[in-house]
């Protein structure tokens, strides 16, 4: 004789399951560098069959991916959408646009919020300058690492062996003349971003754009997304953009308390 509800019998089966998997999944997303099944079996206490069997379907999704030689799990592609989804999600994103906004007025140029993924960044946020002259890119813009002012500041928060494979991955590609290519000039550049906390970009990415970017922080230091201003060369140069940095770390703290504070320390 059955009894109860056969489909909230199932449900109940079901979520077990699922939960697992995205705590495995959180675990992943959380590490500040790739992680090994051993760790994960040993951090979780779960039996190795199940939490290999949950790896393996993560990985199948693309919700996970691995290294190509050390074998050891990062966030894949797939979870790197949906994070972007959420961080540009505007309803979730409605507090952190009223920043931009408020700072995008308050400076008279264009400012961004942007994310890492992977070798790149990408725009979450965004909020134009109502000047008839200026640079467009849009939300979901890919950018490179070395030479724009928040990739610049993602590397040097980065642990060391992260960034140093980063950096080794593929030639350092010259976008105008004034993009450092040179790993020893490169590496002094972020000494100093890292202690400073401003990442710049002077003209290195786009012939005629400068841009300021200061990061947005966790508790533990580590950084959720940027905060940016951007602008011609020939409206507000570097030094000019500089004197914006108060602003900057001003919004970038109000988002840290709205999307950040939460996480542990």
């Amino acid at each position: 004789m059955q009894t109860g509800n056969p489909d909230i019998t199932a449900e109940r089966r079901a979520h077990p399951t699922i939960l697992r998997g995205l705590v495995v999944l959180e675990k992943v997303v959380q590490a500040r560098r790739p992680v090994s099944a051993t760790e994960l079996i040993e951090e979780l206490e779960l039996p190795k069959p199940t939490v290999n069997r949950i790896l393996q379907q993560l990985e199948d999704q693309g919700l996970l991916q691995r290294e190509p030689v050390n074998r050891r799990y990062l966030p894949g592609a797939r979870t790197r959408q949906i994070a972007l989804g959420v961080m540009s999600n505007t309803a979730l994103g409605a507090p952190r646009h009223a920043i931009l906004k408020a700072l995008s007025e308050e400076i008279g140029e264009t400012c961004n919020c942007a994310l890492l993924d992977g070798d790149h960044t990408v725009y979450c946020d965004r909020v134009e300058a109502n000047w008839q002259f200026r640079i467009q890119l849009p939300i979901g813009t890919q950018l490179p690492l070395l030479c724009t002012a928040s990739g610049k500041l993602f590397l040097a928060y980065m642990e060391s062996r992260q960034r140093q494979r980063l950096l080794g991955a593929a030639p350092n590609k010259r976008f105008t003349d004034r993009t450092i290519t040179d790993i020893e000039q490169i590496s002094t550049e972020l000494k100093r971003i890292e202690k400073e906390g401003i990442g710049v970009d002077n003209e290195e990415f786009m012939a005629g754009m400068a841009a300021v970017a200061v990061p947005v922080l966790t508790p533990a230091n580590s950084i959720c997304f940027t905060v940016a201003v951007h602008a011609p060369a020939v409206r507000k140069p570097l030094a000019a953009l500089r004197q914006y940095v108060p602003a900057l770390r001003q919004a970038a703290a109000a988002m840290a308390a709205t999307y950040c504070d939460a996480e542990e320390a």
